[in-house]
């Protein structure tokens, strides 16, 4: 607190010295402060002059100095704002973040090859740091919803809720921002980008941000801000002189340059169904279908009534039968369709276009009856006006139907809306980050695309603690992000009574954030760091399944712990005395079309490459946990720079105690009395060992 205070008053003194020199040089406006900065307002300055009259002032010499430094500081346009200190953030000066498994919330029993998705407890600064070692360049889209500083949305910081009262929101507000997205830009992908939702309460700030984070240039052939979208609500309260209707959504990428190879790989012909389960939003129907619909049922199949498990279908009139591969009479039948007007335009012999731009080829009869569509994706050039997507409460009500509860959580984001930017931009293959993670609607619209396109992308979501006026827990990681998807997985009853399926073909993990001693300068302090990133390890390589046994034997989970699944298998050894043990074990085990992930405890970052030979070719090998806090100290972006212990401070006296006197002995050895004085020392080390 001390040394807070004398930095405020040193920073404060350089700053009221400038202003009576400035006020002092010919031709200045004058100087006042605004939202705690001081805001120079100069016609026009001669900066040598100035510079001279500092130079000429009878002050110490480190202040001196500091005076030129602000002066020589580099100006550029973009936007200022005072620094705000974060808990979350020096908490990080003596502590380094992990990952601990609740294993009571694990849902992993779906089908083999089902993606696995990941949800963290805990403030989104401490877990994006740690993430940095498990998906730094890997995410393709984040899309995060973060609190809009109204001063009436909850933003809270360092456990207080901001309001509309403090004079310093606003800096606190951008403080908080860009730690986060200076991180969230390293995990990008080279072709990721960032959706980030806000209204036009913080639009200018936040644009100005991003600007600067994502180097925005003013050349608009390395413009990174794709676009700012926006986004209809369809529904406003009277808030002064206009209704606002719409909110915006900032798309901006790593690398704009990378990002039409994304777009063009799009490209192919895709098959989605044309029809869902009835409800309110989605009727039951009725639709004609002529003789010749492509069929792909046995010949002489037939289906009349009702057919179908969740998406009822009903032969109203006609037969639905299978002959040579096509429907052998028209039919009529009864469904909840989803693209009833292009099936008519298709029907009718019209090039049918849906809402997409993506041109349709056929609609058909899959062996069980239901009615599919297959159209020709092509390189999409979405609209900066996003579709409609139905208003706040009825994504309200959505959330209602899922948890059985209302007064749970306010304004969740739209299923669909999501759904989109990730149909966007991310593969099928690919990873979607949401670090203000709410209600968890994000991973819900992944896994809903997931079942559309038989895609395998796999969701990370980050939901801090949130407390009430109070100061009491919300849980709403727990009680709501969670919760939803569990039962978003594992099907649920809606308000209706209704029975809904699940998204069964997904996996997914509770994480909450720990902490371990930053300070890894003894060997006990490494063996915990590295027995607290098996479970960093296991999201890093998508691998979870714990094997009992390795090579035919049960070691203790603090010496050797195996996974394996169909993802690949991995070996974290955390005693290095079993490395001689367990080689020939690796050699059973290991393929070089299966090779084995072998992390293993060291001092430092020689990983035991000469007693691994044998088996190099067949292992991936990595000094553990070198290579995690490689990955994040010195990055002044993810971590602050390190508070050292008084145990440390001692250790550095002492080194740089024995540095000093190995300077001495460089010294005598370079004086013409050096061999008298090296004489000296070992008569002197003669009398210590002989009486």
């Amino acid at each position: 607190m001390r040394l807070k205070v004398i930095r405020f008053l040193r920073l404060h003194f350089i700053i009221a010295i400038l202003y009576l020199i400035i006020f002092s040089a010919k031709g200045v406006g004058g100087a006042q402060k605004r939202g705690g900065k001081y805001t120079v307002m100069a016609k026009k300055m001669d900066l040598g002059a100035l510079r001279q009259q500092i130079m000429e002032l009878q002050i110490d010499k480190e202040l001196k100095h500091d005076l030129l430094e602000v002066i020589n500081e580099k100006k550029h346009y973009g936007l200022v704002w005072e620094e705000s200190s974060e808990a979350a953030w020096d908490d990080m000066q003596d502590k380094l973040p992990v990952f601990v498994e609740d294993t009571t919330k694990r849902l992993d029993s779906a089908p083999e090859g089902s993606p696995n998705h990941i949800l963290i407890e805990g403030d989104n600064l401490n877990a994006l740091a740690a993430l940095t070692y498990a998906y730094a360049g890997k995410i393709d889209v984040i899309y995060i919803d973060p609190p809009y500083n109204t001063g009436k949305d909850g933003f809270t910081y360092n456990d207080k809720i901001i309001s509309h009262e403090d004079d310093y929101r606003f800096s606190k507000w951008l403080s908080f921002m860009k730690r986060r997205l200076r991180i969230a830009k390293r995990l990008l992908s080279d072709t990721g980008v960032l959706f980030i939702s806000i209204d036009d309460y913080s639009f200018a700030q936040l644009k100005m941000l991003c600007d600067e984070i994502f180097e925005n240039s003013s050349n608009p052939d390395n413009w990174n801000n794709l676009s700012t979208l926006i986004w209809d609500k369809q529904h406003s309260q009277q808030q002064g002189i206009f209704k606002r209707y719409h909110e915006y959504v900032f798309l901006y990428a790593k690398n704009a340059r990378n990002i039409s190879k994304v777009l063009s790989t799009a490209d192919g012909i895709i098959e989605a169904g044309a029809m869902k389960k009835v409800s309110v939003k989605n009727p039951a129907s009725l639709f004609s279908f002529p003789a010749g619909i492509r069929f792909e049922a046995p010949d002489g199949t037939v289906l009349q009534g009702c057919y179908g498990d969740n998406e009822k279908i009903e032969v109203v009139d006609g037969i639905l039968e299978a002959e040579g591969g096509v429907t052998k009479y028209p039919v009529t039948l009864k469904a909840g369709w989803t693209q009833k007007k292009q099936m008519q335009s298709w029907v009718n012999g019209f090039e049918t276009i849906d809402t997409k731009g993506q041109k349709v080829i056929e609609f058909f009869f899959n062996s069980k009856g239901k009615v599919k569509c297959r159209k020709m994706r092509g390189a999409v050039t979405p609209c900066s006006l996003l579709p409609k997507f139905g208003m706040g409460s009825e994504q309200t009500a959505h959330l209602v139907d899922i948890l059985g509860k209302s007064d749970i959580f306010s304004n969740p984001k739209p299923v669909e809306m999501i759904k989109l930017f990730v149909e966007w931009f991310c593969p099928k293959d690919g990873y979607v980050l949401d670090f203000f993670a709410g209600s968890g609607t994000t991973l819900e619209s992944t896994m809903s695309l997931n079942m559309e396109d038989g895609g395998h992308r796999k969701c990370i979501l980050v939901q801090g603690i949130e407390k009430d006026e109070k100061g009491v827990d919300k849980c709403i990681c727990e009680k709501v992000t969670y919760e939803r998807n569990k039962r978003v997985i594992k099907g649920y009853t809606n308000q209706k009574g209704e029975e809904v399926p699940g998204l069964t073909h997904n996996n997914l993990r509770y994480y909450k954030t720990e902490f371990v001693p930053r300070d890894q300068s003894s060997s006990k302090s490494r063996r915990a760091l590295m027995a607290s990133l098996v479970d960093l390890l296991c999201i890093k390589n998508n691998i979870y399944q714990e094997q009992e046994t390795f090579g035919g034997k049960k070691f203790k989970k603090n010496v050797l712990r195996y996974f394996k699944d169909e993802a690949g298998q991995m070996l974290v050894v955390l005693d290095e005395r079993v490395v001689s043990i367990i080689i020939p074990m690796i050699a059973e085990v290991a393929t070089r079309q299966n090779p084995l992930k072998v992390y293993v405890y060291s001092d430092g970052a020689y990983a035991y490459e000469d007693e691994f030979h044998k088996v190099m070719p067949v292992i991936e090998l990595c000094a553990m946990p070198d290579a995690f806090l490689q990955a994040l100290e010195g990055r002044t972006d993810i971590l602050p720079k390190q508070k050292y212990s008084e145990a440390m401070m001692k250790e550095f006296q002492q080194n740089e105690a024995l540095a000093m006197q190995n300077e001495e002995v460089v010294k005598e050895a370079l004086s013409d009395d050096y061999d008298y004085v090296l004489k000296e020392k070992e008569d002197n080390v003669t009398n210590d060992i002989i009486d």
